[in-house]
């Protein structure tokens, strides 16, 4: 395969452009559908507008990985030093003859394009976000610049995250991370447009929201269990279900579990043994009964809240979409509409806890269960 530079600068004007022109339907779409409303509801408008679009963009992210075309162009953020595969269709038919079933391909490629091309749009609309908060400020005093300016940062570093998940070859620790940043990302949007909604007072008994963090942080810690499973290719460690490898308890091997390592290699830099896979899957999945256990149990009762009722409806059906989807990943051999809306699934997980966090408010002298008041 020819040599390539891992950073290649040249095409990052071009970029810019295409990142322009992806943010400009959802912008003009925005401008036209808010132009006569507050300024608190316009930003609103265009925080949810982002959310949505990051929403497709971390499905895009999962269709990238699980493609494998996260090395479809070996530099970044161009494509073999050019702005899309056409300029870069002879280096990648070179590479693409010397190994057929490589990382580099035509499709591949277009993929891992396509996905920076999104991420370019959304950082356009986060930008534009931030602008326009410090702006509006001037006239609207309560209108807080910082939600967005913090999400810009964010949005920096995932990028940051997204260029080191190409030129460090999937290292493992770095591309989950670019997912962790990239799920955080949208609870970030998603507490942002509450806070220009005005909406956060919803009462819910202490214990009961106590329990919805619990959900959360249990929530993340999982997602971050189930990155480290798929950037270790380690889904199908353990192909029959409820058993993994026909034992209830397998000998585990906690190599799979050191953090700085590149793929396929352990600390000591020789390969990972399969046990070590089966280790990683079998961790995630024996941590998804506990997860699974809370979060049915803080839906149920969300839902019997008529204020909160409709995240608790959501997280019931959100968590049978996660179980199906992944007993779907070992039993069916891991198909790929299954395991892409398996992050989905945790993605809109996050999203509606961090809305039900953030409209609510604890109330100490509510009952644990507040009865469900009639529809009039």
């Amino acid at each position: 395969m020819t040599e390539v530079d891992l950073y290649n600068l040249a095409p990052v004007f071009q970029l810019m452009g295409v990142g322009l022109a992806v943010a400009a339907l959802p912008i003009g779409w925005w401008l036209w559908q808010q132009r006569s409303a507050s300024p608190a509801g316009r930003l609103r408008a265009l925080t949810l507008i982002t959310l949505f679009l990051t929403f497709d963009l971390v499905l895009f992210g999962a269709f990238t990985r699980l493609t494998d075309s996260g090395l479809g162009c070996p530099d970044w953020p161009g494509c073999y030093g050019s702005a899309s595969p056409l300029g870069a269709k002879s280096e990648i038919t070179a590479a693409e003859t010397a190994m057929p079933t490589g990382p580099v391909t035509h499709s591949k490629a277009w993929i891992e394009m396509v996905h920076r091309y999104l991420a370019t749009g959304v950082g356009v609309l986060i930008l534009l976000l931030a602008s326009l908060s410090w702006w509006q400020r001037r006239q609207q005093p309560r209108i807080s610049p910082w939600w967005p300016t913090l999400t810009l940062v964010w949005v920096c570093l995932q990028g940051a995250f997204g260029a080191l998940t190409v030129t460090m070859k999937l290292f493992p620790a770095i591309v989950t991370l670019h997912l962790m940043f990239g799920i955080g990302l949208l609870a970030l949007l998603m507490a942002q447009a509450v806070r220009y909604d005005g909406a956060h007072s919803r009462p819910l008994p202490a214990g009961l929201r106590q329990g919805v963090w619990w959900g959360f942080v249990l929530l993340w810690m999982q997602i971050a269990l189930g990155g480290w499973v798929s950037t270790n290719y380690a889904v199908l460690a353990c192909p029959d279900f409820p058993t993994c490898n026909g034992q209830w308890l397998p000998a585990m091997n906690w190599q799979g579990f050191s953090l700085w390592r590149e793929l396929g290699h352990n600390a000591s830099g020789q390969l990972l043994e399969f046990s070590a896979l089966s280790s990683i899957h079998f961790v995630h999945r024996s941590f998804a009964w506990v997860v699974l256990t809370v979060l049915l149990v803080v839906g149920w009762r969300l839902r019997q809240h008529a204020s909160l009722s409709v995240a608790g409806q959501w997280l019931l059906g959100l968590s049978a979409l996660q179980f199906i989807t992944g007993l779907s990943n070992v039993v069916l051999d891991w198909p790929l509409l299954a395991a892409v809306l398996h992050t989905g699934g945790a993605a809109a997980m996050v999203v509606t806890l961090t809305w039900a966090l953030s409209v609510s408010r604890a109330d100490n002298t509510s009952s644990p269960i507040a009865p469900i008041r009639p529809a009039a």
